[in-house]
């Protein structure tokens, strides 16, 4: 269906593609597998006419296709759901998904009442309840995945690339996009799957390529590969897979939390956060989690001074009771949070990593009230090397680098407010099994110096891996708590299912 023919790409003079070749056979899966760094967000965005300056070949039904935009490719029968979130945040969800492919009536007008129902039944068939006139900005990353993934499914493409498309869902709606795959395959479409949850793989994959440093190295059906070898594959070297296991933990209180409630926007009848009540020790790892809408995400923003005006309860570190009204007040007090949405909430993508690094800390590369460029390029080099974020230089704009190593650059952006207390809201999403390993590694070197750490994750593995105790959120209240020794998957859904549907 689709084949690659020596296709070589560079950018400022790093070259991300040298001379790829592959073959996407019909009504297969292909899972397209490396680190962050190693090629295959750009190898797909050349493919669905993302990026048109390259060398090499793209050959598509048998014949040489060089698309001029994604708009040519996808009207060609190539789709692509992207793994950085492309939707328009004060339009609609229907507007976004017939946003430049609009419906006309008779009349020439564009035929919104048309557009509407066939969005609804496309929301249907991902079993999203919601209606097709939320602003996407009202919408939780979750949900804002989905409806990336229905974009792709209004066109009838023979090609389908799917980007990391389960890194912000739950596991039902893992389960809803599963069958659509099956159901796809099933008639005859091609499927490019990329994703670092590699137990995701051998559930939906029929055939695997490896990508590493811009070259393909291995490739084959994945029913003759397991987890370990495919790991070993993309870095080229066999990895230990980091357990934090049991750690003895200082007695001292750092962060205490005192029924904590968060107002819903609209309604102070409903609480997103319900009279939330916990505490984290120096040098401990709190893992929290929940399903989707359980109200992590709302609680750590609470925590950090967001939602001033709809709060209650109280907040205390060291045992003195802090009043923070936004998060400068939090990193001035000591507490910083790491977001989900690394693109919205985390990085100002058309700056350089050096100038995402400073942000937090200006008077740390400052003089006389100008930037000392020498601080600057120094701090930003540091994180660099210590986060080992794959970049030309600290000078390189962020919106050039891998989800990954963005999700780097926030994490030093944070650390380098020396904070007392770490939150981290999916801190590895869209990461590979390496970078995650070093992210790990990272956790728990910061614990072991004294940091209070929350890990806020939706991937139970996680969870249970890194934590010295598990918290489990539903329907915004505070269910249940484990030590790491009694934790289990079991008793964490158990607790993290709404007890009333």
């Amino acid at each position: 269906m689709l084949e690659t023919v020596n296709i070589t790409k560079r950018f400022a003079g790093v070259t991300a593609l040298n001379n790829v070749n592959l073959q996407l056979m019909p009504g297969k899966v292909t899972a397209l597998i490396g680190e962050n760094g190693a090629g295959k967000s750009t190898l797909m965005k050349i493919l669905s006419g993302v990026y048109t300056s390259y060398e090499g070949q793209v050959v598509y039904k048998g014949r040489e296709m060089h698309f001029a935009n994604p708009k040519e490719a996808q009207n060609s029968g190539i789709a692509i759901i992207h793994q950085e979130l492309n939707l328009i945040p004060d339009l609609s969800i229907f507007e976004n998904i017939y946003l430049g492919r609009e419906l006309i009536d008779t009349w020439g007008f564009v035929d919104r009442k048309t557009m509407r129902k066939q969005t609804q039944s496309l929301l249907q068939r991902l079993k999203l309840d919601l209606s097709v006139d939320c602003l996407i900005r009202d919408l939780k990353v979750g949900q804002q995945q989905v409806v990336e993934i229905a974009k792709a499914l209004l066109t009838d493409a023979d090609v389908l690339i799917m980007d990391e498309p389960t890194s912000a869902i739950s596991e039902q709606e893992v389960d809803v996009l599963f069958d659509i795959i099956e159901r796809l395959r099933s008639e005859g479409k091609t499927i490019v799957y990329i994703s670092h949850k590699l137990d995701e793989l051998f559930k939906i994959a029929d055939a695997y390529i490896v990508l590493r440093d811009g070259c393909v190295v291995e490739s084959g059906d994945i029913c003759n590969v397991n987890h370990d070898v495919l790991i070993s594959k993309m870095v080229g070297r066999d990895i230990q897979l980091l357990k934090v296991g049991t750690r003895a933990l200082a007695e001292e209180v750092v962060l205490k939390v005192d029924n904590l409630c968060l107002y819903d926007v609209h309604s102070k009848q409903r609480l997103v956060v319900d009279h939330a009540s916990f505490q984290v020790h120096r040098g401990e790892i709190l893992g929290l989690f929940g399903l989707m809408g359980a109200g992590r995400t709302e609680l750590l923003e609470t925590i950090i001074g967001m939602h001033d005006t709809r709060k209650s309860g109280e907040i205390l570190m060291d045992g003195q009771t802090l009043r923070l009204k936004s998060p400068q007040q939090a990193i001035q007090a000591g507490i910083v949070l790491v977001p989900e949405d690394r693109k919205k909430n985390g990085l100002v993508l058309g700056l350089d990593i050096k100038t995402n690094v400073s942000l937090s800390r200006l008077q740390e590369v400052s003089e006389f009230g100008f930037i000392n460029k020498r601080k600057d390029l120094s701090l930003a080099q540091h994180y660099v090397d210590s986060l080992k974020i794959k970049c030309s230089s600290p000078t390189q704009q962020t919106k050039n680098l891998s989800g990954g190593n963005q999700q780097k650059v926030v994490l030093a952006r944070c650390l380098v407010t020396k904070p007392r207390v770490l939150l981290l809201d999916e801190p590895t999403r869209g990461i590979d099994p390496h970078a995650k390993n070093e992210i790990y590694k990272l956790i728990l070197s910061l614990a072991e110096q004294g940091m209070a750490i929350v890990v806020v994750s939706s991937e139970l593995p996680e969870i249970l891996c890194l934590s010295d105790r598990v918290m489990v959120m539903s329907e915004g209240r505070l269910t249940a708590t484990f030590q790491a020794a009694e934790a289990n998957e079991d008793n964490i859904l158990k607790a993290a299912i709404p007890k009333t549907i």
